[in-house]
């Protein structure tokens, strides 16, 4: 079974309809004051007043995104989304639920990834109810499902992806943070698909190395970053060589014999290429 619309009234149209019962009876009942018919009075003015003291008991509110399930001796009647002052039968029980977005943050897990590395992650998870029928009665307790749920598919969304990549065509955890929000959504989604819940957005909230490896995989980052930077360096520093021996030739400013540029290439290298200031060594001659 799946969530029905629930069986309800506007609430004021039916307190007038209070009001103008009563103010007959009142009119009724001073009209008759002193006249001998107890009996007569009796019977209209007690029906009347169970008529409304009924009724009364049907009222009640619904705030904004906010529903009550109606039941009737354990009979699902259905579900009331119509906010305001309401009113339905009294027999009814109403069970209040929340169709608010809500969000939590998963626990903290840890999990190895595709390359087998242990890594700690969590995930925040936003949500609301859409069906209120699944959500009460498919689910002992929705708030404790959807949490594990999403455990679940935190973990095995972790163990399909590398925590980085070391290209720009493999997606990892740490790089392709809008791929794998998604991933985790639809995974979450289909997880509690039956608790008639509604997965908004899932995004990964913390992310890192386990304690074990975080010291060894920083210091592999920091490896891997000097290398990079190395590479850029002297890529540039070989394209400024180049233009500059072929500056120095085309404008016949000096000509250079196979040593020349040797030591040329040698000292400029060193120049481009360290870490810390060089100091110009002047030849005097003997």
């Amino acid at each position: 079974m799946k969530e029905k619309t629930g069986f309800s009234a506007n609430g004021w149209i039916i307190l007038l309809i209070l009001i103008v019962i009563g103010f007959f009876l009142v009119t009724f009942l001073m009209q008759n004051i002193g006249v001998k018919k107890d009996e007569t009075i009796m019977t209209i003015l007690m029906p009347t007043l169970a008529l409304i003291a009924f009724i009364v008991g049907g009222f009640y509110t619904v705030e904004p995104n906010e529903s009550v399930i109606q039941l009737f001796f354990g009979s699902y009647i259905g579900t009331d989304k119509n906010s305001g002052f309401r009113w339905t039968i009294p027999f009814f029980r109403k069970i209040r639920l929340s169709l608010r977005i809500q969000d939590f943050e998963t626990e903290l897990i840890k999990v190895n990834d595709l390359n087998g590395n242990p890594i700690e992650l969590s995930a925040i998870v936003i949500w609301k109810i859409k069906d209120t029928y699944s959500a009460y009665f498919e689910i002992e307790d929705y708030n404790n499902y959807i949490r594990k749920q999403s455990i679940a598919a935190l973990r095995t969304l972790a163990m399909k992806y590398p925590y980085e990549a070391f290209d720009s065509f493999t997606e990892s955890l740490i790089t392709h943070t809008e791929e794998i929000a998604e991933n985790l959504k639809l995974q979450i989604q289909e997880r509690v698909q039956l608790s008639g819940l509604e997965i908004i957005e899932a995004r990964i909230n913390h992310l890192s190395y386990a304690k074990e490896i975080a010291s060894a995989m920083l210091q592999r980052q920091q490896a891997s970053a000097i290398i990079s930077a190395k590479t850029e360096i002297v890529e540039g520093a070989v394209g400024m060589v180049q233009m500059a021996i072929n500056n120095l030739e085309s404008k016949n400013i000096v000509t250079f014999n196979p040593e020349d540029k040797r030591k040329l290439v040698s000292n400029l290298l060193i120049v481009l290429c360290s870490d810390q200031g060089t100091q110009p060594i002047i030849e005097t001659g003997k």
